[in-house]
């Protein structure tokens, strides 16, 4: 992959384009979009996506990004059905195997979809990050198909830390998600 400050700095102009927003040229196909990069730059692309949004957070902006961690959308959700405190003991007593099996149960992709439904507002850029970070619990490619349901004509960018070739996803350039051929690289 080519330089990671150059490619993200191609992320504005390329949000700031009408056939971004609009879906002009995709064939009516849905406006999904992968940014993928190496693990290793984990940091440096959360530091710029502070910045992209920072970018087009003014008043008469016309796009108006909304970010949603999976991690943090996780944490939260175990909070709300109140087994947060208790994931640690159960790791420790019930070994990986049932804390993963407990997780699941709640991180179920239309339990996602429902909050990002709820919260999208009149945002019309939607950001899904910590991809990386909710792995083995979520995986994006359940996201990104069910996704399509509730935000058939908002552009969504998903930050990958791994491998997109149009075709399939490789989390971490390890781990084969699934194939998801929908998504445009955003950048390449």
């Amino acid at each position: 992959m080519a330089n990671i400050n150059a490619r993200l700095d191609r992320i504005i102009p390329k949000i700031k384009e009408d056939k971004f927003i609009d879906g002009r040229g995709l064939g009516n196909e849905i406006s999904f979009y992968v940014f993928d990069y190496e693990p290793e730059d984990e940091l440096i692309v959360r530091q710029y996506i502070k910045h992209i949004k920072k970018e087009f957070n003014y008043v008469g902006s016309n796009r108006r990004i909304i970010e949603f961690d999976l991690y943090n959308m996780l944490i939260e959700i175990t909070k709300e059905k109140r087994v947060f405190d208790r994931i640690f003991n159960m790791e420790e007593q019930q070994g990986q195997d049932a804390l993963f099996k407990a997780l699941t149960t709640f991180a179920k992709p239309e339990v996602f979809l429902r909050k990002i439904k709820e919260q999208i507002d009149d945002h019309n850029v939607v950001f899904l990050t910590g991809i990386g970070k909710v792995y083995p619990f979520v995986r994006s490619h359940n996201i990104l198909n069910n996704l399509q349901e509730v935000l058939d004509k908002t552009p969504v960018i998903m930050f990958f830390p791994g491998r997109y070739d149009g075709q399939s996803l490789q989390l971490f350039s390890k781990f084969k998600d699934d194939n998801y051929y929908r998504a445009f690289r955003l950048v390449d």
